[in-house]
């Protein structure tokens, strides 16, 4: 599923003015505080902890680091580990999720030229994005893995209720991992914590998520259609483009993959709504007045009547041909089908300005991205959306630790994994500013999934696309953050109904998201009833029970 494996790619303007608006709101001494005692200690103790670290180092090995990342050169040195035993070689093992780059194993080798002086290599492995979905469990079941990406909506509820990640606390971190104990945002540790063990490293930004759509402006003005402002306006683009330009040039309006998923985020965000549990397939929802849920405003998000009207929207587009009715089992995104000029829209976030460039790359053609969402909310990114965690079958969680310290907070080997080689696949000026360079095609930024788990929020690309400024200046009034993000849902007393009730869900939601189903309505209700038939009250009751435990606190 790569319904959130994109949530990067923002301008400098935009990320740094809307950080303050994404902070507003998650910097609430109520918001910021742990669902459990032992989380409010983790993140209450970082200043005492960072201290320790550096005592533990047995030297003022952290004397001299800037204030904050982005202020100087941070680099790492082997005296900040001393409480690691480095005497002997060893190789992390490293999975990550997604497409190898063309450059990889050249910054690969420079990474483990600069980790000799800690007697560490680093080995990485990739799990393409046709191939995760299985791949991931069986690696982790493997028992080679040190180190592997992981988010909510790639499997870390699931694995952590299986004990798959070693569980970190906060006298590990800060003698593991000094850097992040010094630089880290201290909120966001409570986005990785379950049930008072802290699962993984989240990454160490949070930013605006708008969701937008991108279409072939070439097409839409072949056709009359000069702009788009409403949900209404896209839906007859896309029809439009079905019933006009298929037939001709073979473009589908949107050449789905999988499901249509990123398209449901678009309209469900014209109802103000947030996530209070995102995980693989089984979402609760609810629309934000303002104030913290109670559990009563939440919802199964299959339940919530607007998915039942998306659904419907889908099956019209579909019947109309607006993309292949093979969409379920197409193995080439809708990003790549986009910028292969296969598809004449998408949707997501600020990553679609990268295929819209790609697109363009041919004469005549002309793309253009539009919020069609104004004037409702604009989350933020969870810091949790992205992660590194370590695998508690590691042989060395502690080695581990330090090269995911270092991969973090460590500039030169930071850079390397978001932007590739220095000189070759960019350049950086003194604000921090990157610019692609000819090689960057064969590296491009930000998209090792490695990358949206150890970003800083320090970098941004130079100049940018005027046209995605231009939709990202709107969200600064809008940025909302969710104030559920803290809650984290333990369902390790019902994990095999939630994982049953998933099976039900990667069954019908795809189907239903590209409305390839002859009758939603029957359809969604025989998935609810499946879905309740698999064990769904009994999570939805054990849900309520830990949410209202949570409430209580606030």
């Amino acid at each position: 599923m790569k319904k959130k494996f994109l949530a990067l790619l923002l301008t400098a303007g935009m990320t740094m003015s809307m950080l303050a608006g994404c902070g507003q709101s998650a910097a609430n001494p109520e918001g910021a505080t742990g669902a459990t005692e032992s989380t409010a200690t983790t993140t209450t103790t970082a200043d005492d902890s960072a201290a320790a670290a550096t005592e533990a180092s047995g030297s003022d090995a952290l004397a001299g680091l800037p204030e904050k990342v982005g202020e100087g050169v941070i680099k790492a040195t082997p005296e900040m580990y001393a409480n690691i035993d480095l005497s002997s070689p060893y190789t992390v093992q490293c999975y990550l999720i997604g497409d190898t780059p063309a450059d990889w194993d050249e910054v690969l080798g420079l990474i483990n030229e600069y980790l000799q002086p800690f007697n560490t290599s680093l080995n990485v492995s990739f799990m393409s994005w046709s191939d995760y979905s299985t791949m991931y469990s069986l690696t982790l079941t493997g028992g080679d893995a040190d180190l592997i990406f992981t988010a909510p909506w790639c499997y870390m509820y699931t694995e952590a209720a299986k004990g798959s990640f070693f569980t970190l606390d906060q006298d590990f971190i800060a003698k593991n991992m000094p850097l992040t104990n010094k630089y880290q945002a201290k909120e966001s540790w409570d986005e990785t914590t379950l049930s008072g063990k802290t699962i993984a490293v989240p990454s160490n930004t949070a930013q605006p998520m708008g969701k937008i759509v991108a279409i072939r402006q070439d097409i839409a003005d072949k056709y009359g259609i000069s702009e788009l402002k409403s949900w209404e306006d896209y839906k007859n683009y896309v029809l439009t483009v079905a019933e006009k330009e298929t037939p001709e040039s073979g473009i589908y309006a949107l050449a789905a993959a999988g499901d249509n998923n990123e398209l449901w985020d678009v309209y469900r965000e014209q109802t103000d709504t947030f996530l209070a549990l995102d995980s693989d397939w089984f979402d609760m929802i609810y629309e934000y007045d303002g104030k913290l849920p109670t559990s009563d405003q939440i919802q199964f998000a299959y339940a919530y009547e607007p998915f039942r009207a998306y659904a419907k929207d889908m099956k019209e587009m579909a019947d109309a041909g607006a993309w292949s009715r093979s969409a379920l089992t197409n193995t080439v995104t809708d990003d790549d089908a986009f910028g292969a000029l296969q598809g004449a829209s998408i949707a997501w976030n600020g990553s679609v300005f990268t295929y819209m460039r790609q697109a363009e790359q041919t004469d005549g053609v002309t793309c253009n991205a539009y919020d069609v969402t104004k004037p409702h909310l604009v989350g933020c990114e969870a810091y949790s959306n992205n992660d590194m965690a370590i695998t508690a079958s590691s042989k060395n969680p502690e080695r581990t630790a330090m090269v995911l310290d270092i991969m973090k907070m460590d500039t030169y080997v930071n850079r390397l994994i978001l932007l590739g080689e220095e000189g070759k696949h960019y350049s950086i000026n003194e604000n921090n500013e990157y610019t692609k360079l000819d090689a960057s095609g064969d590296f491009p930024p930000m998209t090792v999934s490695a990358s949206w788990a150890i970003k800083n929020g320090d970098l941004s690309e130079a100049g940018g696309d005027p046209r995605e400024k231009e939709v990202t200046d709107s969200w600064e009034e809008r940025v909302v953050s969710n104030p559920t993000i803290t809650f984290v849902f333990d369902d390790a007393k019902v994990a095999n109904e939630k994982a049953a009730v998933n099976t039900v869900l990667n069954a019908y939601v795809p189907m239903l998201q590209l409305g390839l189903v002859d009758d939603v309505d029957q359809t969604l209700d025989q998935m609810l009833d499946e879905c309740y038939a698999s064990g769904l009250q009994t999570v939805l009751d054990e849900f309520k029970s830990q949410y209202d435990a949570w409430y209580a606190t606030r």
